[in-house]
């Protein structure tokens, strides 16, 4: 798909690359159980508990592989140029008949060493191109992260409002969600005729 500079620290780092996987075979379920793993070690609210294993992670990418080949939905990546897998984003195209314009963001995951690099930008950016060319005109997603927050509210997605107690993060304190949308053309949400 494309190629984002990354740097850290002011010092230059290879491209990252991301890219929509077509399919998800063992190398790519072991690079974004990696990447998952770290995610829920260093406390994101991702639909997982403590202990978080490598047998949990694969058994969600294995599903996720699957979902893909029928799909429901796109998985992108962002990898260095050997293939290793730093990040991830998911865009759930598989919604009710009457919402067939919606999409859902899901499990941007960004590996802890990547981040500050414009990865997760990168992603979100790759997502919304992805959910457009698959007929998706309204994009919804939640997080319990307040960096994320900031990242969502920097590229367009409005805030709709706060849940308290949605989860639980994976040490088992509860956490608030916040729930954003995106139009991603002028005229989703409209009802028809105007």
């Amino acid at each position: 798909m494309n190629r984002t500079s990354a740097s850290h620290e002011g010092e230059r780092q290879d491209a990252i690359g991301i890219r929509p996987l077509r399919a998800i075979g063992e190398p790519e379920i072991r690079g974004l159980s990696e990447v998952l793993i770290d995610c829920v070690e260093g406390g994101a609210s991702v639909s997982f508990m403590f202990p978080m294993s490598l047998a949990k992670a694969e058994a969600f990418w294995r599903g996720a592989s699957a979902s893909v080949s029928r799909g429901e939905r796109i998985v992108i990546v962002a990898e260095e140029a050997d293939g290793t897998i730093v990040g991830t984003i998911q865009v759930l195209l598989n919604q009710p008949e009457n919402q067939p314009h919606r999409g859902d963001v899901a499990k941007m995951l960004v590996h802890r060493r990547f981040r500050r690099r414009g990865i997760g930008a990168a992603l979100l950016a790759a997502a919304e191109q992805c959910a457009l060319g698959a007929g998706k005109t309204l994009l919804v997603l939640d997080t319990a992260s307040s960096d994320a927050e900031r990242l969502y509210a920097g590229h367009g997605w409005e805030r709709c409002g706060r849940i308290p107690e949605y989860a639980l993060f994976p040490d088992g304190r509860p956490c608030a969600t916040t729930i954003f949308f995106k139009a991603l053309c002028p005229t989703a949400g409209r009802p028809s005729g105007e």
